[in-house]
């Protein structure tokens, strides 16, 4: 594979980013969240491609995308993560589908073992943006991941946005370590992420900052 390169995203990327969106994050712990793809990526990507692209990149290597980022400057653009997730549980009537009802349930039974401490997005001024990233295996170890996030930092920089907050898990090491080296630091508590299983283990939010 050639060394990818990164640009930003444009309409005509989203049915091929829709694909790689459901192979990218293979193997990870966050691969699965509630078992329902469409309803996952209508919260976890779609609203940023429809309600924020500008902020979006991807990384293309031999004519194919191998790799995506899809962030929100905090500017109101893309709705909270609370919102997604209600419209989405109407918009697929997720109530009716039985491994989805567990889920929830556990998720209820987990915020209650939380005891207080919240998982979910992070609403502090100095770190008002945040993103997601996804790169297909065989384009990790390739520079793609670090290249995407170093395009997100310039246009938040450009933006005149203080700073940029991601979260992924305790568990994922790998995830943690990369992060960390580009300039991000753990930030706050690590509350058990409710619902959410990987190898039948509960798994728990890890908040990091980077300041611009």
């Amino acid at each position: 594979m050639s060394t990818p390169t990164i640009r930003p995203y444009n309409a005509s990327d989203r049915a091929e980013l829709l694909t790689l969106a459901r192979r990218a994050g293979e193997s990870a712990p966050s691969e699965s969240l509630w078992g329902h793809e469409p309803s996952e990526l209508d919260v976890y990507l779609t609203p940023y491609l429809d309600d924020e692209p500008e902020s979006a990149f991807v990384a293309e290597a031999d004519g194919k995308l191998v790799g995506y980022l899809v962030g929100s400057l905090g500017t109101g653009k893309v709705k909270s993560e609370d919102d997604r997730m209600t419209a989405a549980i109407a918009q697929y009537r997720l109530f009716l589908i039985p491994s989805v009802v567990r889920f929830l349930l556990r998720a209820a039974v987990d915020s209650m073992r939380n005891r207080g401490r919240s998982a979910g997005e992070l609403d502090d001024p100095r770190w008002p943006a945040h993103l997601h990233i996804n790169v297909a295996p065989e384009a990790r170890g390739t520079g793609a991941a670090g290249e995407l996030v170093a395009a997100f930092v310039d246009h938040a920089r450009e933006s005149g946005c203080p700073g940029i907050y991601l979260q992924t898990l305790v568990e994922n090491e790998r995830a943690t370590r990369f992060f960390t080296r580009h300039g991000f630091e753990p930030h706050g508590d690590a509350p058990r992420v409710p619902g959410m299983r990987y190898r039948g283990k509960p798994v728990h939010q890890l908040t990091m900052v980077r300041s611009l």
